[in-house]
């Protein structure tokens, strides 16, 4: 169903034939980069945090975690992960799947600085064995983000250095 549904809400906006679907899992980071054969970097995770009382989801870079101090200074509270279990009702798509496409009314969405160093980005599709190829800016649009953030530490050059 999620797929479907992703695959209309794409289609929407011309972009239905960028999904890819897989024999195999994409519901992680490494194993979405091994389906694609591509580096895990370039994996546009979605990561479901509690906002009040809705969903706000962080589309970040593969290699990027989110930095607490960072998201507290951008949206003035701890980040707090959904849990599982809320996940399906709150992002409209399965663990493993969720993406920022066709989610639920008030679902708020912004993209992290990590993504803007690669010119094609794979968010999923909306199961745990799709994705979809898309650029920064065609990810921005297609998602309704509202904003670019930098909420995110682990993938720039210095943090890797010393």
């Amino acid at each position: 169903m999620s797929l479907e549904t992703v695959q209309e809400y794409l289609g929407a906006r011309g972009l239905s034939d960028r999904v890819q679907t897989f024999d195999v899992s994409s519901a992680t980071v490494e194993l979405a980069a091994a389906a694609l054969g591509t580096e895990p970097a370039r994996i546009a995770k979605t990561i479901s945090l509690r906002l009040g009382d809705g969903c706000l989801l962080v589309l970040a870079a593969g290699d990027a975690k989110i930095d607490n101090s960072r998201y507290k200074a951008a949206f003035h509270t701890k980040a707090v992960m959904l849990p599982a279990d809320e996940v399906l009702e709150k992002t409209g798509h399965p663990v493993g799947g969720v993406c920022p496409f066709a989610n639920p009314e008030g679902v708020r969405v912004v993209c992290d600085e990590s993504l803007r160093r690669f010119d094609v980005v794979y968010p999923a599709a909306g199961t745990a064995n799709s994705a979809v190829r898309l650029t920064c800016g065609e990810l921005f649009s297609a998602s309704g983000a509202e904003a670019w953030v930098d909420v995110c530490k682990g993938w720039r050059e210095e943090e890797h250095a010393g």
